[in-house]
């Protein structure tokens, strides 16, 4: 007896599916190579099957599109960030400001390197620290930082964290549509089968 493969992909799956869907549509019971029981599976799962490849492609289309804004914010608030951050040390040097003020920002006082954004979890912290820093500074009476101001690195960086949490959400909706894919495979592999 000859070893028959089962769908290795998605689209195999749906065609092996329609397939059989059709011919169970066409042919008498008795002609069918498979039972009237399989042949309602098919018909229930068919469509269900469908409707989660799509859904899962959606999701990882969307996320894709997504990601190229999302790449674009964040590049954008690290060097808004990292500006500010050189401005302020710029400014110590100078002697406009004391290395005091750095303890607004969570730095030490001898600390003149710019932190490293590697991570978007760092811009996130950081971005909070300069901002709260800034507005400590400017509630005790002083001069506000330039060039960029905090408030250009707070548009930035709340562009980013907007950007960061769709971002999360859409990772959490194509890993929910993944898992029922998976979970669904498993059917369609049994009907197939």
């Amino acid at each position: 007896m000859p070893y028959r493969r089962l769908p290795n992909t998605d689209l195999a799956r749906l065609r092996a599916l329609r397939i059989a869907y059709e011919q169970g549509k066409e042919l008498p019971p008795f002609k069918l190579a498979f039972s009237q029981a399989t042949l309602q599976k098919i018909s229930q799962h068919l469509h269900v099957f469908e409707k989660a490849v799509q859904e899962s492609r959606m999701a990882y289309n969307q996320q894709v599109e997504k990601s190229k804004q999302y790449v674009k914010l964040l590049k954008k608030a690290r060097l808004y960030m990292s500006h500010f951050i050189q401005v302020t040390n710029m400014a110590i040097a100078r002697g406009d400001l004391t290395p005091a003020d750095r303890d607004y920002f969570g730095f030490g006082r001898d600390q003149k390197r710019v932190p490293s954004f590697s991570s978007e979890n760092e811009v996130l912290k950081w971005g909070e620290k300069l901002i709260e820093g800034e507005t400590q500074r400017i509630r005790k009476g002083l001069t506000p930082i330039s060039n960029p101001t905090i408030a250009v690195v707070k548009v930035r960086y709340e562009n980013f964290r907007d950007a960061h949490e769709v971002q999360k959400n859409l990772q959490r909706n194509l890993q929910r549509t993944l898992q029922n894919l998976t979970n669904l495979r498993k059917t369609v592999d049994a009907i197939i089968t």
